[in-house]
């Protein structure tokens, strides 16, 4: 039978590749964004893409969909949360209105969607949760502060809740990507006060988002960061976490044993 998957942020990036790749393997793949999707179809194996127009924050709109996929298909069988979006600079500049920005989508998107999901996961006994965090929720970025926190505490949301779904037979798994180079470097806002020229951080804020820039168009493909994804929804087991790459695992493992003053003495000599 046909996995039937619910996908978010999948217009670009790592949603778009992982739609791509699920289809290929004869998924129906829900492909959600604000912007809108391709309609596509696999020749091969049947898949396909179904593009809908959504905001993650609007829970009416997820029940809807989620009652549209039931009435088709009569279950479905994971969720990708993958949209999201970024904002830098200081956390001095940054107001209160521009850190609810960060969270609401990344984090209260992710919330609504997936609590959207559990009744019905529930009821058929089974489901996979899938969220897209980042390594910079391990390890933090100065001038990305607010999102280093968000892809924190999306983790240890989904360690929770990982615990608390369990004896219903869901299973919950947590993407943590390092640099990676799609769309989201050129779509990142800046804290309206972090752009004045006055402003005491503005010069090294500057030199942190350079590097940081540069490391994500050298980074991984979104294809490299989807095709764990992918294994997730279609293995038996899914892992409670994952780090996409190589060394990318190295700097998870490094980070976790090192001293907490000399690694941040470190991210301060790359980012600082």
């Amino acid at each position: 039978m046909k996995k039937i998957i619910l996908l978010t942020g999948a217009s670009a990036g790592i949603g778009k590749a992982t739609a791509e790749l699920l289809m290929k393997q004869g998924c129906i793949v829900y492909g959600v964004s604000r912007s809108g999707c391709e309609l596509q179809n696999d020749v091969l194996s049947k898949g396909k893409i179904i593009p809908i127009k959504m905001d993650v924050n609007n829970e009416n709109d997820i029940r809807n969909i989620l009652k549209q996929i039931i009435e088709t298909y009569g279950q479905i069988d994971a969720v990708i949360a993958n949209a999201g979006n970024g904002i830098c600079g200081s956390v001095e500049e940054t107001n209160i209105e521009e850190v609810r920005y960060q969270f609401e989508t990344n984090f209260f998107g992710v919330v609504k969607t997936i609590n959207a999901c559990l009744p019905i996961f529930r009821s058929q006994g089974f489901g996979k949760i899938i969220t897209v965090s980042s390594l910079a929720g391990i390890i933090p970025i100065p001038f990305q502060t607010f999102y280093s926190s968000v892809k924190a505490a999306l983790m240890l949301y989904m360690n929770g809740l990982s615990i608390e779904v369990k004896p219903f037979g869901i299973q919950c798994c947590t993407i943590l990507p390092g640099d990676t180079k799609t769309g989201f470097t050129a779509a990142r806002k800046y804290s309206f006060a972090s752009q004045n020229e006055k402003s005491p951080y503005l010069k090294r804020m500057k030199k942190s988002v350079s590097q940081m820039e540069k490391d994500e168009q050298n980074g991984m493909s979104a294809y490299a960061v989807a095709k764990p994804i992918v294994r997730q929804v279609m293995n038996k087991r899914m892992h409670t976490f994952y780090v996409t790459g190589i060394m990318n695992q190295v700097y998870y493992h490094l980070f976790n044993v090192l001293p907490t003053n000399f690694r941040l003495w470190i991210i301060a000599k790359i980012y600082g």
